[in-house]
C-alpha cells in the first residue's frame, strides 16, 4: 500500500511539474504589409555612419541602416551593401579619438591621420561595389537635384563612376532611384538647419544659410514622390532640435568665465575677469551684430578654442599681435560670432526646424509612410534621459553614451537606439514585427 501511495505521489508530482513547465513562445516575426526585399537608406552623415568628426570603416559598419537591414533579414529582407572603406584605408576621412583627460577633467583628443582613403587632397578612392546605403555626409535636401553635385561633395563623388569635374548630369535624386527598391528610410533635411547653427548663425559669413521653407517643402515633396513612384514603402525621420545636441550644450559662458577667473587668480591677476564678451545679433532677424556680455542663453560651440581665451589675438601666419586686448574677456576683442549661437539665432533655427518637420510629417502622412520623430525623441533624451537594458543614457558629452566625440553624430550605441526607433515606427505603420537591435552589443565613446 505504501508503495502504491508513493506511486500516486510520483504521478501527481509529475503531472504538477508538467503543468508548470514553461512554454516558450516563438516570436512571430513578420514583414506585415511591407516588402523588405531591397531596402535602401537615403540621408546624410547620420545615415552613412559618420562619427567622431569623420567617416571611417568602424563607423560605417555600425550605421543604423546596416542594423535595420540585418533585422529585416529575419522577415524576408535582402542583402545590404554599404560603400565601406577597405581595410588598408579603414580610417577613411580621418577622425578624432579620445586619448585621456586633463587635470580639470576635460577630454583630450587626437586626430587619426593614418590609413586614410584619399586618392588626392580632395577626393576619396572610388567605391564600385553594390550599394544600398546612400548616406552622403554634408548633403542637404537643397542639393538633391543639382546635376553637378558630384563635383562638390567628395563623399558623393566617391560613389559615382565619373571623376570630378566630369560629373555634370547625375543628381543625388536620380542616383538613388536608378535601381528598383521596395523599401526605404529617409533622413534628409538635417543639414538644411544644422549648417547654419554649427557655423554660428548669420553673423559669420562662412556659415550656411537656412534653406528657404517653401523650397524645403517643394523638394521634400519631390523626393517622396520619387521614392514612392513605383510603390515602395518607407520611413522618414524628423529633424532634431539643434539645441539638444552636446555640440551646443557642453561649453557654456559660465564655464568659460569660471575657467578664466581661476586662471587669473592662479596667476595673481586682479581684478578678475567680470564677463565673457561675444559678438551677437542685435535684432530678431539676426541681420545686425554687435558686442555684449554673454549670458546663459548664448550657446557656445564645442569647437571653440578655449586656449585662445584671455590672450591677445595674433596673425596666424606672422604671429604678430593684431588685437592686444584679452580675447573674449574685453569688449574690444569679443569672441567671434562663428563660435556663438545667440538667442535670436536659436529662435530662427527652431522656427525653421518646426516648419521643416511640419512638412515631413504632412508629406509622410499623405503617402502612408512611417515616421520616426527624432525631434521628440532627442528632446526627451535631453530632458529625461533614457534607460536601455538597465543602462542609463543621456545627451551629455562623452558620459551620456549616445553622442560621439564631435557632439553631433552618434556612437554605435546611439545608432542602435535610432535603429530601434525606426523599427518601432515601421512595425507600427505596416503591422510588421521586425525584431529590434540588441543595444547592449554596441559601445558608447571608447575610452583609452
Amino acid at each position: 500500500m505504501k508503495n502504491f501511495k508513493n506511486y500516486i505521489y510520483i504521478l501527481a508530482a509529475t503531472a504538477f511539474f508538467a503543468a508548470c513547465k514553461p512554454s516558450i513562445d516563438t516570436p512571430n516575426f513578420n514583414h506585415g504589409t511591407a516588402d523588405f526585399t531591397r531596402y535602401i537608406s537615403v540621408g546624410n552623415s547620420l545615415t552613412s555612419g559618420y562619427a567622431d568628426g569623420g567617416l571611417y570603416l568602424a563607423g560605417q559598419q555600425n550605421s543604423f541602416p546596416s542594423m535595420i537591414a540585418t533585422q529585416m533579414q529575419a522577415v524576408g529582407g535582402g542583402s545590404f551593401s554599404q560603400p565601406l572603406f577597405s581595410a588598408a584605408q579603414s580610417n577613411g576621412s580621418g577622425y578624432i579619438k579620445l586619448t585621456g583627460f586633463d587635470a580639470n577633467g576635460s577630454p583630450i583628443t587626437a586626430a587619426v591621420t593614418t590609413n586614410l582613403a584619399y586618392r588626392d587632397p580632395t577626393f576619396f578612392t572610388k567605391y564600385t561595389g553594390n550599394l544600398e546605403n546612400y548616406g552622403v555626409p554634408g548633403i542637404k535636401l537643397l542639393h538633391i537635384t543639382l546635376p553637378y553635385y558630384g563635383n562638390l561633395n567628395p563623399y558623393f563623388e566617391r560613389l559615382l563612376p565619373g571623376v570630378a569635374p566630369a560629373n555634370t548630369n547625375t543628381s543625388y535624386l536620380s542616383f538613388i532611384t536608378t535601381k528598383p527598391f521596395t523599401f526605404f528610410t529617409n533622413w534628409l533635411g538635417n543639414n538644411d538647419a544644422l549648417g547654419y547653427a554649427t557655423g554660428g548663425g548669420g553673423g559669420y559669413t562662412g556659415a550656411d544659410a537656412l534653406t528657404d521653407k517653401a523650397t524645403f517643402a517643394s523638394l521634400y515633396n519631390l523626393l517622396i514622390n520619387s521614392l514612392t513612384a513605383t510603390g515602395a514603402k518607407g520611413a522618414c525621420a524628423t529633424i532634431p532640435d539643434v539645441t539638444t545636441i552636446p555640440y551646443f550644450t557642453t561649453v557654456t559662458p559660465g564655464l568659460l568665465l569660471a575657467g578664466a577667473q581661476a586662471a587669473a587668480q592662479k596667476a595673481g591677476v586682479t581684478p578678475l575677469p567680470a564677463a565673457i564678451y561675444i559678438t551677437a545679433s542685435t535684432n530678431a532677424a539676426a541681420t545686425t551684430y554687435g558686442v555684449r556680455a554673454a549670458t546663459a542663453s548664448d550657446l557656445v560651440t564645442l569647437t571653440f578654442p578655449t586656449a585662445l581665451l584671455g590672450k591677445p589675438t595674433t596673425d596666424p601666419v606672422s604671429g604678430a599681435v593684431t588685437n592686444p586686448y584679452p580675447y573674449g574677456l574685453h569688449p574690444n576683442n569679443p569672441i567671434d560670432s562663428k563660435y556663438i549661437l545667440d538667442p535670436n539665432e536659436v529662435a530662427l533655427v527652431k522656427d525653421y526646424v518646426s516648419s521643416y518637420n511640419a512638412t515631413i510629417k504632412s508629406v509622410a502622412a499623405a503617402k502612408g509612410l512611417a515616421v520616426f520623430d527624432a525631434f521628440t525623441f532627442l528632446t526627451n533624451l535631453k530632458n529625461n534621459g533614457l534607460t536601455v537594458n538597465g543602462v542609463n543614457l543621456t545627451s551629455g558629452y562623452i558620459s551620456g553614451g549616445v553622442f560621439s566625440l564631435d557632439g553631433v553624430h552618434l556612437t554605435p550605441r546611439g545608432y542602435a537606439i535610432v535603429a530601434n526607433e525606426f523599427i518601432k515606427a515601421i512595425n507600427s505603420q505596416y503591422s510588421a514585427n521586425v525584431p529590434q537591435v540588441n543595444v547592449a552589443n554596441y559601445n558608447g565613446v571608447v575610452f583609452p
